[in-house]
């Protein structure tokens, strides 16, 4: 199966089997990723790997105790790291000047990119993932139990193993919803209902709404699943983290 194949069959895997991911497979997806495309070629990033069930644990609540987190056989947090070249930079009579918002969103961008590359190798490879958004609603705790130093911030989380399950393909909105030629062109309200008529038609989000006792899928959006009030109260609490570990 080609790259382009297996991305248009991408899927979440939660559940996963016994057989052990090892120490030799785990290393060469993280070398082969590591030739992401980067800022100045610094790899501004880093990455814990989670194996002990112990430590797991540590981390299941800051996950909302989704279950793959203890479930999967290695779980690998995504750092945005500029300790590191910070180090480099004054072992080397440099005077780095990293210690600020710009340099967070250039070591968050290199983060991504390496957590994506990586991804598309390991689901080439066999190996099922998921991707934790939940990274970033409790960074503080995340940073105390990985004992982040200063200009270490967590932004991505993977849980990993070789899949249990085959789950389906979650739907996709077409590519005419995202793509603009040229310059970016606005949504009319008929352009909405053209875009999104077949993701509110299907059967298992019409399901949703109603389990919810909603009137449209935006709504489950809006009222239940990302509210204003917990939008602002992460919010702050990722900025707080970003003034902890010295990027504010």
């Amino acid at each position: 199966m080609t790259l382009l194949e297996q991305s248009l069959r991408r899927r979440s895997v939660r559940q996963y089997s016994g057989r052990e991911v090892t120490d030799e497979l785990l290393s060469s997806l993280l070398e082969a990723a590591s030739h992401t495309q980067t800022m100045g070629n610094l790899q501004l990033y880093s990455v814990i790997i989670t194996r002990d069930k112990a430590m797991k644990q540590a981390l299941s609540p800051l996950h909302f105790d989704q279950p793959m987190v203890i479930g999967a056989p290695v779980v690998l947090t995504v750092c945005a790291d500029y300790n590191r070249t910070t180090r480099w930079c004054e072992e080397r009579k440099a005077e780095p000047g990293y210690d600020n918002f710009l340099s967070f969103l250039n070591a968050a961008i290199d983060a991504l990119l390496f957590t994506q590359t990586f991804c598309c190798l390991a689901e080439e490879a066999g190996l099922g993932l998921c991707y934790l958004g939940t990274t970033v609603y409790q960074p503080e705790k995340i940073i105390e139990t990985l004992r982040l130093p200063r200009l270490v911030m967590p932004l991505a989380t993977l849980t990993l193993g070789w899949p249990a399950e085959e789950p389906p393909v979650s739907d996709r909105l077409p590519l005419s919803a995202f793509v603009h030629r040229e310059a970016y062109r606005d949504y009319t309200p008929s352009l909405i209902d053209s875009l999104y008529a077949q993701k509110e038609a299907l059967p298992e989000n019409k399901h949703f709404v109603e389990l919810n006792q909603k009137e449209t899928l935006a709504q489950v959006f809006t009222d239940i699943r990302y509210t204003r009030r917990d939008n602002e109260q992460m919010s702050e609490g990722f900025l707080k983290a970003l003034r902890r570990q010295g990027f504010l």
